[in-house]
């Protein structure tokens, strides 16, 4: 047994990891979450569907090709809670962690075959100041470790606007409407993107963001993924 190993064993006696989900002290080969809380996850299983609940739910004026998510979000659920703790606990690195959980789990299906540019759904600057971190970077980059795939920061956040929690359909899509540019567009000529986010529960902020693009690089192909989807909307 390695030096670092050793350590590793030692650290954990003494401050024992523990489940995301249940809490239960995690055993050797575990880690995030315990076996059964893994096994147990809500998956969505979306991206082995050409057209699925996700392109419904983003019909609109901008074609999406694929989509995909991590697993189902219901509210008071443990696993919604996840996301809510990477996102509002000062936890960026779970947020990394679960992107690239998903990504791993995905890549076999060939999900992420011809993508060419991860974009991450930005935060307004005073946002992500104050937070600390933009999550949905957070989760671009775990799908980065995983895929090889690059992250750009073409999308922009103009301004910044409030939550999104406890809005309808319509009021979400009106609080997003107009926020999301593009830098420099023109990187993204013939380019197959990404745009990922935390939840997708209306889609009105990834749909305005792959508007944005769209509309700014018509020959960009946009695709989209996020660790949780709100089933049922």
């Amino acid at each position: 047994m390695g030096l670092t190993s050793w350590l590793g064993d030692l650290a954990g006696m003494i401050y024992p990891n523990v489940c995301e989900v249940c809490a239960n002290t995690l055993v050797h080969g575990e880690h995030t979450l315990c076996l059964h809380c893994l096994h147990d996850m809500p998956r969505t299983r979306l991206h082995t569907q050409s057209f699925n609940e996700i392109h419904k739910r983003l019909a609109g004026h901008t074609p999406i090709s694929k989509a995909a998510a991590y697993f189902y979000y219901y509210r008071e659920n443990p696993y919604a809670e996840l996301i809510h703790r990477a996102k509002y606990n000062n936890r960026p690195a779970l947020a990394k962690t679960l992107a690239r959980m998903f990504a791993e789990e995905i890549m076999p299906s060939g999900f992420f075959d011809g993508i060419d540019l991860i974009l991450p759904v930005p935060l307004h600057y005073l946002k992500e100041l104050k937070r600390g971190y933009n999550q949905s970077h957070e989760i671009a980059k775990g799908l980065r470790e995983a895929t090889g795939i690059e992250i750009a920061d073409n999308l922009i956040a103009k301004k910044a606007h409030s939550t999104q929690t406890r809005r309808s359909a319509f009021e979400r899509w009106l609080n997003t409407g107009n926020i999301y540019t593009v830098a420099e567009p023109h990187e993204l000529a013939g380019k197959h993107i990404l745009i990922v986010d935390d939840v997708i529960t209306t889609g009105a902020t990834v749909l305005h963001c792959a508007d944005a693009v769209h509309i700014n690089e018509p020959s960009a192909e946009i695709s989209v993924a996020a660790l949780g989807f709100t089933h049922g909307i």
